[in-house]
Order: C-alpha cells, then structure tokens, then sequence
C-alpha cells in the first residue's frame, strides 16, 4: 500500500524501501557516464553509483545512446555522491534511456534505494537531498524500518473534473 499525506504544506509519500548491494559495473556503464565511481550496487530496478562530488554529479554528460545499450536489463541508473553544500545531504541524478527517458528531473522510487543507502553510510535516517537534473528538485527522505517517506512540494499546474 502507497499513501500520501500533506503535513505543513509538504506531500509525503510512503514508499517501501529498496535495498541495493554491491555489484560490478557492466562493459561499458562507466565510459557511457564519463565518471569514476567510488561504489557500484544494484537492486532490482536499478545501478546504483557513488561519485567523488555533488560537482561531478553535476556535471555529468552521459552518453545516453551507449547508455542506453549498456542498460538493457535494468530501468536506469543512479548516480549519488555526498553534497557539496551544507543545504543539502547527498545529490542524485537518474538516467533510463533504456525506457525512453534520457534524465527524469525528481525520481522518488530512487530515493527508496538512496535513502537506505545513505543511512548505512553516514548513520542517520533523516536527510534533505537534491535531485540536480536541469529542472532539479529537493526532497526530505526519511527511512523507517522497510519504508520510506519521501517529502515533497508540488504545484498545481491544472485542475478539471472527470465526467463519467
């Protein structure tokens, strides 16, 4: 079961969480991002890869056609180091060429692998991550026993009723 609640104006999202472990980079993934990872995992959606910095993060330049072929057997790829600035605990990004999406802007079922992730690594279960696509986004991500609550603001864009 998925549920949303707005609490102080913030849509939290409740989400299970996902594991990822440790794996080998497959031929190719590594060229495609132009970075050197720290740590490759998976889980079973995604690659999972730690960089140096949130600027390399950043400042990533996939090649989305190799990505694309590298990555036939999962949805995408997340690529995460810590932030480089105080407002923020970690960065990410989110690359599925293999499903069509070059770069999705704010990718909340990544975060149910990164909040986990993070909590091992820097003991904590609390964190304010930003998402650091061209749009970009800023997300609370707390991780609480096999879930994750994922905190968001939105803004209405279009309002209707369906008529049946």
């Amino acid at each position: 079961m998925l549920t949303a609640t707005l609490n102080d104006g913030w849509i939290e999202l409740d989400f299970p969480a996902l594991g990822e472990e440790q794996a080998d980079a497959p031929a190719g993934l590594v060229e495609a991002l132009g970075v050197e990872p720290v740590y490759v995992g998976r889980n079973i959606f995604d690659y999972l890869i730690e960089v140096g910095s949130g600027e390399v993060v950043k400042a990533m330049e996939p090649d989305f056609t190799m990505l694309a072929k590298v990555c036939g057997q999962v949805r995408g790829i997340i690529v995460t180091a810590i932030a480089d600035s105080k407002d923020y605990d970690f960065v990410s990004r989110f690359f599925a060429p293999a499903i069509g999406i070059f770069e999705d802007p704010v990718t909340g079922s990544a975060h149910c692998c990164l909040g986990p992730y993070w909590m091992k690594k820097l003991g904590k279960d609390t964190f304010s991550a930003y998402q650091a696509s061209s749009r970009g986004g800023f997300l609370k991500v707390k991780v609480k026993g096999e879930r994750v609550l994922l905190c968001g603001k939105a803004v209405t864009v279009l309002e209707g009723n369906i008529l049946y």
